[in-house]
């Protein structure tokens, strides 16, 4: 959420901010109802004001024994106004909310302007695409063929986008889960937490996700509850309406969860395979932090996510995101995009971003520099570790042979008992 006092004072660069995003919000209603607001607050507080010297007024009258009843009656009609404004006020209040909730983030200076993700930069790669002596498959098709996948059976049980993972499929990607978490835990500092997969409405409205895109949302019928899309929502809401010690920051947070969208504006996208579907495994990496540290920490965060994918031998590209292919409540956002030979391209498979204070102001995750300083907003980081099931298919694509195997990376192998080698099984008879 941005700050009122802020797009009070910069209405034009909030408009040129939502311009460079390609998105929209009634800046004109926001500025209308603050003002309205900041009127009827005045008139309230002069009435209050009136009433007080009033009732002074009326007390020194009664003992003096003069009659007061003129004043009273009076001051019942300032109560009843003050009342009439208090009960517009709460109404105004909401409203402002409301627009508020719906105003995206403003990208950084530092992010390229442009319409879509044509604008957008690379910055580096890492490692060579392999080159095969044969026509290289498609991951879902390797992963039949290995015994490892099973979409037919998945959307039996629940619709198309859904996968099964079967024997060495379902083992690489527990391993997958297993390895990310060690990782991040052991060698870059993380914490790791096992959250809740439904979260209150209030945790989604204070990542973002609500209530400009419900209809990405699964949610549970008759009751305020919500399947996280990423444990994002989670991690970051463990600090909802809290205030932290600075010396506490930076925090970082951990966590694998299955993760569910609905994927409503995805319609006709990647419709094969694990690159698109409603459920998947992940394992996120979120952060708090102060102000003056999130951008060197958002640099951070992208390279452990990085070493996930080095570590695994898979090639890929670290790409800076232009105004225009941003989400929502980034500032900032850079995507790690791995070679999938079966595309013959860059697929996203981490996006790492900073939203500086807006996710702390919708959740109030606040902080002190010391027992007398002053109540700032923390800001928030988070970035895929990586998605679990993206590269289970970029493991099958870029380590496939011509005879249907797979070799598992070294960095796995202890994770699945040694094996080095994923060969072709059976499948089972329907």
């Amino acid at each position: 959420m941005l700050d009122l006092k802020f797009i009070r004072a910069n209405p034009e660069l909030v408009r040129q901010g939502l311009e460079k995003k390609r998105m929209q919000a009634d800046i004109d209603a926001i500025l209308g109802a603050d003002e309205e607001r900041r009127r009827i607050l005045g008139e309230a507080e002069a009435l209050r004001a009136q009433r007080n010297r009033v009732s002074e007024e009326i007390g020194r009258l009664k003992k003096r024994g003069e009659d007061a009843a003129s004043l009273v009656e009076e001051m019942r009609a300032v109560a009843d106004r003050i009342a009439e404004l208090d009960t517009r006020l709460g109404e105004i209040d909401a409203r402002l909310n409301e627009l508020l909730l719906l105003v995206p983030n403003l990208p950084h200076e530092s992010v390229p302007v442009g319409p879509d993700a044509s604008a957008n930069v690379e910055v580096r790669r890492w490692g060579d695409p392999p080159r095969f002596s044969f026509d290289p498959r498609a991951h879902w098709d390797i992963g039949a063929a290995l015994g490892a996948l099973d979409f037919e059976r998945a959307s039996k049980l629940s619709g198309s986008r859904f996968v099964l993972n079967r024997g060495v499929g379902a083992r690489l990607e527990r391993a997958l889960i297993n390895f990310m978490l060690d990782l991040h835990t052991t060698r870059h500092g993380y914490l790791e937490w096992f959250p809740p997969f439904l979260v209150t409405r209030d945790c989604m409205v204070g990542t973002g996700q609500l209530p400009k895109f419900v209809e990405d949302m699964y949610h549970v019928e008759g009751e305020d509850l919500w399947l996280i899309p990423t444990a994002e929502v989670p991690l970051t809401n463990i600090h909802r309406d809290e205030i932290l010690d600075a010396d506490q920051l930076p925090l970082y947070y951990t966590a694998y969860t299955a993760c569910f969208r609905a994927e409503a504006g995805a319609a006709g996208r990647d419709t094969r395979g694990m690159i698109r579907v409603h459920q998947f495994n992940k394992v996120e990496l979120v952060k708090f932090t102060l102000p003056e540290q999130s951008y060197d920490e958002l640099e951070k965060l992208v390279a452990d996510a990085e070493e996930v994918l080095q570590l695994l031998g898979l090639p890929y590209r670290v790409v800076l995101l232009c105004t225009g292919d941003m989400s929502f409540a980034s500032a900032k956002t850079y995507d790690l995009e791995v070679w999938l030979p079966g595309y013959n391209d860059y697929k996203e498979i981490s996006s790492c971003s900073n939203f500086e204070d807006f996710q702390a102001r919708r959740a109030n995750i606040r902080f002190r520099r010391g027992p007398r300083g002053r109540v700032e907003y923390a800001h928030t980081l988070n970035g895929s570790g990586v998605a679990v099931g993206r590269t289970v298919a970029a493991i099958l694509e870029n380590y496939q042979q011509e005879d249907g195997s797979v070799v598992v990376p070294e960095v796995l192998r202890p994770y699945m008992d040694g094996l080095a080698v994923m060969e072709p099984a059976a499948p089972i008879a329907p």
